[in-house]
Order: structure tokens, then C-alpha cells, then sequence
């Protein structure tokens, strides 16, 4: 057993904070030759993944175990804080007990530190004693069977004799330490039933992490478990799973794999919105500021200022023009889908014709522009519709860029800064984040907008890591100050301090060597510690996109949007263009499933040449389903191409905005009526899991489909009933939101109970952490961004599905989106 030593121990130290006190305890190992001082960072990371709080004024900091490398032999020290260090909000802490252990030698005096949480006598002597032998004498304490220190098995010994139990192995390396003992309670604590472990003739509290560490455990024993109440079945069965997946000891939980969070380790202003493009930014902080435009009302003739409206308008198109082929050349179709819209507002006669009448009154064609589109702007904005209100800016946008073409006085685009920043703006329409150069914009912070608006998506297409919703707080800042943007954690840091940058740039490093790991792993198949296999797809909008899918790892497509097709025409594609499209990704594919989701138009998404009336809210209206079915020459059009296709590979049909069964046997007798027209053999059908009724009915929209595919996306909004892409709403729009969570797990019960798998192809899916939960949850296929899929897979790898429920279970138990994101901090 290892022991301490007067080399070892520090009393009447003084600590700053938990990090000073932890570099103090490790500066003592690493001088007593124990570990490396590259150890001590290794301790420190460990604070940022887990509590080593052990109770009563009493912490354990250790290091991260892919760090044991720098660990010269096993070792503990201990640095005594008489006046205390707040270890976590509400723990203070006296006794500091650095562990460095290379095997399981350390769990002698680990055990003896749970009998000191026992005597709070002790505990308070420890911590005033001026004497280093008396913490010394106190935590090397022989522990045999006959010391005072060990446990007796308890008189109620009979009383659990007829208790359920089971036996099992502790697995791992160095036995039941401090963090397998905290994963074996935190399951413990999720069912009613009393849990007792016996080991070697001693007994413990189940839900006690401090009962449980007293037993000291080492690898590879036998202990038994036993459970009395309700649900004890039950929790036999949970707690075997978790011993048999190794408690955790194997892995480390991070926030977010394919997007981890970088801290500051020192005091520094932050500015808190809402993550939109995933990423670290490190530069100065640079305003973006538009060039201001001087109108001046001095009329020609109106025929002359009619010809300067033309001759700008047309200017407009072209610009815009230029502005789409640019970004669908570097972000696709959908991203540059923005500037068609944009276009679409210079062809709109009656705006031209309000113009029209304020110069025949004698105004300027600029004044008279710049009338109308304020009117138009204003009266957008103050309409209850969120989304008609945010097509404010995108109106407005389009205003500017002709009033600096009708200006007398002339006038040229907000400038943008040569040099590489952080660009920090009140807003930045499309066409401003359009024109933005990876090469000099580090990264982009908003005081408005939301994460799923336009901006926000041609940042991330860019890779650009984006904060949005910042507040208006953000417009203060000064200009050129250094700035690090953590687009993952939604937060930007103001004036670091050098130490700061440094972890900073550091971090983009590793950040950097994960991903280049993840990727050079990406053909691996995910599957979890204990065996079980996640498919893990892609989410593709394009033919080109299955191959660039596939080389990505990808293991099919669980989401092909057919809307590509569609827009950027004056008619619907053909049969055969169809047909060809949906080939080529077969072909890409090689073998391997394409899932087929069919046209969802409406909502945000409209087709000029299908003439739709206006509505109120087009989200609750006719989209999705709803219109193919009153579009039936169109969509079955799209269904025999989509048939036909599939007699060159594996194809599946699915359904979107499902929201009654009539709509469902709908497009289900319609399929049938084209497959049989063909004469061709049938494909599995499966629906969109996007709002509730859908999951208060999912019993028995199990008995008519064979999958499901939860779109965490709209089935948030719809169970919210907020606009996920309304700017004051967006931090609120969580996927993780236990509401949100609680329909899927109904859907996943309800549809293995069928026998039917669920998958998930939200943006939740594309996020490790997300993606845990899901799997936890009972989803079995994760479709998701092309860019994710290497990061997910990796994070699979990492977590057993034991691990997964226990945070799954854990989730839904919560109240708040936020909540449940903390979960996977500990």
C-alpha cells in the first residue's frame, strides 16, 4: 500500500481558487517524483469533465487516464486549506487529496477517506491541525479485517437474505474507484428499490458513493448486488448492465464531440448568445459598419427618373445574380436559394408601381425607393407572423443594395476589414455574410438573428464559427480589441489575458489533431463498448452530395431532400430527370440504403410555377404531404421515378409532415396505385416524426408503416410553438428539450413494441451529444450533416449503451433544455 510522507503533505496552505489549489497539491506529487508536471494539466482537464467533490470539505483531484503516461509511479498528496477554497458553487473545501494512480494501489487510502466523511470530528481536525503527522497518521491506517476501519456486514444481514440479487465483476483496471463508483450510484438513484453491494464480508450503501468507495474493490472481483422494492428487477438489470459496460471508466463524457468548448482559465468578459457554427476563433474584434447613403430629392423628369429606376433594378438582378452563383459554387443549391428570393422582391410589380407614383409626384427615384421600402419594412416588421417579420431584413437588404445604385452621390458596399477578425455586427443580411472571406473573417457574432437563419447557415457552409442572439451589450465593445469566439459554446470572450490566448491557440491545435483522428477513422462502423451497432447516415440535398456522403463515412442517406430538384426552374422536373437524379445516387451509394423523403414544399420553402395563395402562416398550413396530395399529377410524377429507380438498388419511401392517418393511407394508396401501374416490387415506407399528433398516435401509425424518422427540427417548434428561426426565440428552440425528448421516447417504445426501428434526421442527430441521448432513448439510425458523421461515429465508439440510457433516463427527468445539456458535463 502506498503511503504519505511529510514530503507529501502541505498544511496551512492558502489557495486563490480550486485551479491554484490543484496546481499547489500536483506541485507536491510532481516534486515527491510521482508525475510529470505535465500531469498537472491533466488534473485540471479532469475538473472540466467531472465533480471530484468527495464530501465534507474533502476533494480528490486526479487526472484524465489518457494522461496516465505521465505518471512516474502511483502516489498521493494532500494540501490542507484551513480557511477553505470553493471547490464548485456550495463545496468548500479543506483537505485537498491529489491522487496519481497507475494501477489500484491508491484504494487503501481511498477507503480510509470515506470512514474520515463518517466522523465529522475528525474531518474538522484534520482540517485546523497544524501537525502534518496527524493527517498522515488518519489516512495510512492499515485496513485487515480486523482494524476498526472496515465494514462488518450489517445486523439486518437476514432481512436481505431474501432479497432479488445478482453477482458481477468489476471490470476496468484499477477496480471501484471514485468515478465507476459515481456512475454506479447515479443508476442506482434512478430506481426506488434499496441497492446494498457485499464484498469480501462487508456491506454498502448502493446510492452512497462514499459506502461504496469503503469497500475498496480492486479489478477484476466479485461483488453482489441485491435490491428490495418495486422496481428492483429492474435495477438489478440497469446496474448490471452499467458494471458489465465498465462504469465509465474507459471513457471520458465530453460536452460535445464533434464540437468541444473551450474554457478560459482565468477571469475574462464574456458575452453569452446562442452557438450557430461550430468553431474557435482567436483575432481582434472589428465593427462591421454600413456605409451610409445621402438621398437627395431633385427630380428630373419622371420618364428620366423611371429610366434610372429601370437601370437599377436591372444592375440589382445581376448582382444578386453573381451573389448566388458564388455561394451555391461554395455552399450548394440551398444555401444560395436566398438570393433567388432576393431577386424575386425586384420583380414585384406592385412595389415598382408604388415607386412609379411618387416620381410622377416629383420626387426622385431614389427618394422614392427609399419611401416605399421603409413603408414596406415597418409595416413587415410589426406583423404577428414571425417569419413574415423576419423577411424584413431580407426586403430591406434588397432596398439598400438599389438605393446605392440610385444615390447621386455614389456609394459602395459596407467595407469590410483586410486584415483577419472577428466581425461583430448588430445584424448582417444574407448578402453581407455572403461576400465574407474565411480567409479575413475569423468569426462572426450577431446581436440579433437566430441560429437557423440564413446568416447563420452560410456561416457554417463557409466554416465560420458563428455566435448569434448576442445582445445588444455586444455593440460596445472596441474596436481592434483581441477577442477568442467559441461558436460551439455560443459565447464570446473580450480582452483574454495572454495565458488565455495561449490555452486558446492550443486548444485550436488538438481541436485540429481530433478532427484529422475522427476523420482518418470514419469508415469504422459505430459501434458502442458493449457491441451494439448505430448506424449512422447522411442527410443529403443533391446528387452530387451521396458520393461526397459516402467518402465521408456515411453508411447510407437517411434524409435525401428531393426539393433540389425542383427549385431554380419555371417547371417541374420531368419524369426522367427524376429518374437520372435519383440513379446517380444509387449508383454513388454502391449498395448501400438511400431513403427517399418526398417533396416537402411550404412553409419557408415555395415553387413559383406551382401558383400557391398567400397564407397566414404557411407552417400551419398546406406543406409537405398536404400539398403533394393536392398536387397529385406532381407527386405522382415523383413517385414512379422514385420506383423505378429502385430496381437498381435499395430505396425507401418516406412521408413528411404526416400529421393524420387519413393523410398517410392517402399517399400510401396513391403509392401502391403507381407501383402496380409499374409493376414493380415494393419498397419500405416510412414516415416524419414532426409533430405531436404524430406520436400520440404512433401506435397506430406502427401497425401501417415499417420506420420512422424523428425531424427533431420541426417536431421542436411544433411541440414548443416557437419559430425556430424567430431571432428573440431561438435560444429557447432546444431539441434537447426534455418535452421534446419525452415524444421521442413514446415513438421508441411504441414502435419497438411493433417491432419497427426509429431513426432520427434533426440537427440533434449531427451532435454527439445530441446523439448519445437519442441512442439512449431508443434511436437506432442517426442521419445527419456530411460534415458530422466522422465526429458522431467517433463519439459511438466511445459510449456503451448502458452509459447512453443512464443519460437518457436522467434527461427526461429534467425541466429544461439547459438541464439536460449540463448532464453530459458530468
Amino acid at each position: 500500500m502506498i503511503e504519505l510522507t511529510e514530503a507529501t503533505v502541505r498544511t496551512g496552505a492558502h489557495a486563490r481558487g480550486k485551479e491554484d489549489a490543484i496546481r499547489q497539491v500536483g506541485q507536491l506529487l510532481v516534486e515527491a517524483g510521482h508525475i510529470e508536471q505535465g500531469y498537472i494539466e491533466s488534473m485540471l482537464g479532469r475538473e472540466q469533465q467531472a465533480n471530484t467533490y468527495l464530501g465534507h470539505g474533502i476533494a480528490i483531484p486526479h487526472g484524465l487516464p489518457d494522461n496516465r503516461d505521465l505518471i512516474r509511479q502511483t502516489g498521493i498528496a494532500v494540501l490542507q486549506v484551513p480557511r477553505g477554497v470553493e471547490w464548485n458553487p456550495g463545496e468548500e473545501v479543506h483537505l485537498v487529496v491529489g491522487i496519481a494512480a497507475r494501477s489500484d494501489e491508491h484504494l487503501g487510502i481511498l477507503a480510509n477517506l470515506t470512514d474520515v466523511l463518517d466522523d465529522l470530528a475528525t474531518v474538522d481536525r484534520l482540517a485546523r491541525t497544524t501537525n502534518a503527522h496527524d493527517i498522515i497518521e488518519s489516512l495510512n491506517r492499515a485496513r485487515d479485517s480486523q482494524g476498526g476501519d472496515t465494514l462488518s456486514m450489517p445486523d439486518d444481514a437476514d432481512a436481505w437474505a431474501e432479497a432479488r440479487s445478482i453477482e458481477v465483476t468489476i471490470a476496468g483496471d484499477y477496480g471501484l474507484h471514485a468515478r465507476p463508483a459515481t456512475v454506479f450510484v447515479d443508476v442506482a438513484n434512478e430506481f426506488r428499490a434499496d441497492i446494498r453491494v457485499e464484498f469480501g464480508g462487508k456491506a454498502s450503501n448502493g446510492k452512497a458513493m462514499a459506502s461504496l468507495l469503503r469497500l475498496g474493490v480492486e479489478s477484476g472481483k466479485t461483488i453482489r448486488i441485491r435490491a428490495r422494492g418495486p422496481d428492483a428487477e429492474e435495477a438489478l438489470r440497469a446496474l448490471r448492465e452499467a458494471v458489465e459496460a465498465g462504469l465509465g471508466d474507459t471513457e471520458e463524457v465530453a460536452t460535445d464531440g464533434s464540437a468541444p468548448v473551450w474554457s478560459p482559465q482565468y477571469a475574462v468578459k464574456a458575452i453569452t448568445g446562442v452557438a450557430a457554427a461550430p468553431g474557435l476563433a482567436i483575432g481582434p474584434i472589428a465593427q462591421f459598419k454600413n456605409s451610409h447613403i445621402v438621398i437627395h430629392d431633385q427630380a428630373r423628369d419622371p420618364d428620366a427618373e423611371k429610366q434610372h429606376l429601370r437601370e437599377a433594378l436591372a444592375a440589382a438582378r445581376a448582382q444578386l445574380g453573381d451573389i448566388y452563383e458564388s455561394v451555391k459554387a461554395r455552399a450548394g443549391r440551398n444555401e444560395a436559394a436566398i438570393f433567388r428570393a432576393h431577386q424575386a422582391f425586384l420583380d414585384d410589380t406592385d412595389l415598382v408601381n408604388e415607386v412609379d407614383a411618387l416620381m410622377v409626384q416629383g420626387h426622385s427615384a431614389a427618394w422614392s425607393w427609399h419611401r416605399v421600402i421603409s413603408e414596406r419594412t415597418v409595416a413587415m416588421q410589426q406583423v404577428q407572423a414571425s417569419r413574415l417579420a423576419e423577411r424584413a431584413a431580407d426586403l430591406n437588404d434588397v432596398g439598400q443594395r438599389v438605393l446605392r445604385l440610385l444615390a447621386e452621390v455614389e456609394q459602395h458596399e459596407p467595407d469590410l476589414p483586410d486584415e483577419p477578425v472577428i466581425l461583430v455586427a448588430d445584424d448582417l443580411l444574407p448578402s453581407d455574410t455572403a461576400r465574407l472571406d474565411p480567409r479575413r473573417i475569423l468569426g462572426i457574432c450577431t446581436a440579433a438573428s437566430g441560429p437557423t437563419s440564413h446568416t447563420a447557415i452560410i456561416a457554417r457552409s463557409l466554416d465560420i464559427p458563428a455566435v448569434v442572439s448576442a445582445g445588444a451589450a455586444l455593440l460596445d465593445q472596441t474596436e481592434g480589441v483581441m477577442g477568442i469566439l467559441d461558436g460551439s459554446a455560443g459565447t464570446l470572450y473580450v480582452e483574454p489575458c495572454a495565458g488565455d490566448l495561449e490555452s486558446a491557440r492550443q486548444f485550436q491545435v488538438e481541436l485540429k489533431q481530433q478532427r484529422d483522428r475522427e476523420y482518418l477513422d470514419r469508415y469504422q462502423p459505430a459501434l458502442l463498448t458493449d457491441g451494439m451497432r448505430v448506424e449512422v447516415v447522411a442527410n443529403i440535398g443533391k446528387a452530387a452530395e451521396a458520393q461526397q456522403a459516402v467518402d465521408a463515412g456515411a453508411e447510407g442517406v437517411g434524409l435525401m431532400r428531393t426539393e433540389f430538384l425542383f427549385f431554380d426552374r419555371t417547371t417541374p422536373p420531368s419524369e426522367e430527370e427524376q429518374v437520372e437524379a435519383y440513379t446517380t445516387m444509387i449508383r454513388a451509394l454502391n449498395g448501400l440504403p438511400l431513403i427517399v423523403r418526398t417533396l416537402d414544399i411550404g412553409g419557408d420553402k415555395a415553387l413559383p410555377y406551382l401558383s400557391l395563395p398567400a397564407e397566414d402562416n404557411p407552417f400551419l398550413g398546406v406543406r409537405g404531404i398536404r400539398l403533394c396530395l393536392r398536387k397529385p399529377e406532381l407527386f405522382r410524377t415523383q413517385l414512379r421515378a422514385i420506383y423505378r429507380a429502385s430496381t437498381q438498388g435499395p430505396v425507401k419511401i418516406m412521408f413528411p409532415m404526416i400529421a393524420l392517418m387519413e393523410e398517410l393511407l392517402a399517399a400510401k394508396e396513391m403509392a401502391e396505385e403507381v407501383r402496380l401501374e409499374l409493376g414493380v416490387a415494393p419498397v419500405e415506407t416510412g414516415i416524419m416524426v414532426e409533430v405531436p399528433s404524430t406520436v400520440l398516435l404512433i401506435k397506430e401509425f406502427a401497425e401501417a408503416v415499417d420506420f420512422f424518422s424523428i425531424g427533431t427540427n420541426d417536431l421542436t417548434q411544433y411541440t414548443l410553438a416557437m419559430d425556430r428561426m424567430h431571432p428573440a426565440l431561438a435560444k429557447y428552440t432546444d431539441a434537447l428539450h426534455p418535452a421534446v425528448l419525452r415524444l421521442i421516447e413514446q415513438t421508441t417504445q411504441a414502435a419497438s413494441t411493433a417491432g419497427k426501428w426509429v431513426g432520427a434526421c434533426g440537427g440533434i442527430a449531427g451532435d454527439p451529444q445530441g446523439a448519445v441521448i437519442l441512442v439512449g432513448l431508443g434511436v437506432t439510425e442517426l442521419s445527419m450533416s456530411i460534415p458530422s458523421i466522422a465526429a458522431v461515429k467517433a463519439r459511438m465508439r466511445q459510449v456503451s449503451l448502458a452509459r447512453c440510457r443512464s443519460i437518457a433516463r436522467k434527461a427526461l427527468d429534467c425541466t429544461t433544455a439547459e438541464e439536460v445539456r449540463q448532464l453530459t458535463l458530468v
